[in-house]
């Protein structure tokens, strides 16, 4: 019994060391938005569900919940963030080709219509996000009108 006292003694020094470590925090202002925004021109119910259920993930402008300050649950948040701006980041649209682009909406429709996103384990703590049926079809009517203006766009070769 000593040794497991021992045990538990020390895993409770390690996790109250812990806590004084985190990942650098997703911290953006609207700013890096507004690119996306006036390129897309979503609709405001759009809008809305984009800051509700996307930008945490997809943008450098991050909600943190409360419990984001326990560690190990940040470095859990920080590695989410990371893989969501790597597949569909708004803050760097500039930056991308109009090839990439459309590609990013084919996706983005794919993935909404299937309800694969927003991710189950983001809607669990955020009951907001989750996208009703009428949602799914604003998001995915404006996708299909970003992407048909960029196939207007001339390619070039």
């Amino acid at each position: 019994m000593k040794k497991i006292k021992k045990i538990f003694l020390v895993l409770l020094i390690l996790f109250i060391i812990a806590q004084f470590f985190g990942p650098e925090k997703n911290e953006g202002d609207l700013a890096s938005i507004e690119a996306f925004f006036e390129e897309t021109n979503p609709p405001e119910a759009v809008k809305i569900i984009l800051k509700e259920s996307c930008f945490d993930c997809h943008s450098d402008i991050t909600r943190y919940p409360w419990y984001n300050h326990i560690t190990p649950v940040n470095y859990w948040l920080a590695d989410h963030i990371k893989h969501g701006k790597k597949h569909f980041n708004v803050s760097n649209w500039k930056e991308n080709s109009v090839k990439r682009k459309d590609h990013k909406f084919e996706e983005l429709i794919e993935m909404v219509e299937d309800k694969s996103m927003p991710l189950n384990s983001y809607t669990w703590t955020h009951s907001e996000a989750k996208l009703s049926d009428k949602q799914i079809k604003e998001v995915v009517d404006w996708s299909k009108q970003v992407r048909f203006k960029y196939s207007l766009v001339p390619k070039p070769e």
